[in-house]
């Protein structure tokens, strides 16, 4: 949580899905939640292993979002994957899925997931509802 008691949010997900992403990014900041998006986040000349870092870092949510995408991919992998290793030695972080499409991912597969694909307006309520 941040000082205004609204979560640190970071929004992961593969560059196809892009736009869902940031439209779900818009979203969880209008709902007053701190959002950290690779495109509003990461400049010209910055290094993107170092702005990642630092934005999982504070990071309470990572929303993983996935399509017929899926997860994979260098960058998607590591923010999710260091975020469960993280979630599995204690830290206070949790993973929420959002689905844009796509079946869910067979780790993912005990989750509950926000599906965004049938009706973005309830997926985006039982999100928001999971970020306390």
């Amino acid at each position: 949580m941040n000082r205004n008691g609204m979560a640190n949010v970071f929004i992961s997900h593969r560059k196809v899905d892009v736009s869902d992403a940031e439209r779900l990014a818009h979203d969880v900041s209008a709902a007053g939640h701190a959002v950290w998006f690779d495109e509003w986040n990461i400049a010209i000349g910055d290094s993107v292993v170092e702005r990642i870092d630092s934005g999982l870092d504070g990071t309470s949510y990572l929303v993983l979002c996935y399509s017929s995408a899926g997860i994979a991919g260098p960058w998607i992998s590591r923010e999710w994957m260091s975020t469960l290793h993280r979630q599995l030695e204690g830290c206070g972080v949790r993973i929420l899925p959002v689905r844009f499409g796509g079946a869910a991912p067979a780790i993912l597969a005990d989750l509950r997931y926000a599906d965004l694909s049938v009706d973005w307006d309830i997926g985006l309520a039982q999100l928001l509802k999971a970020i306390r």
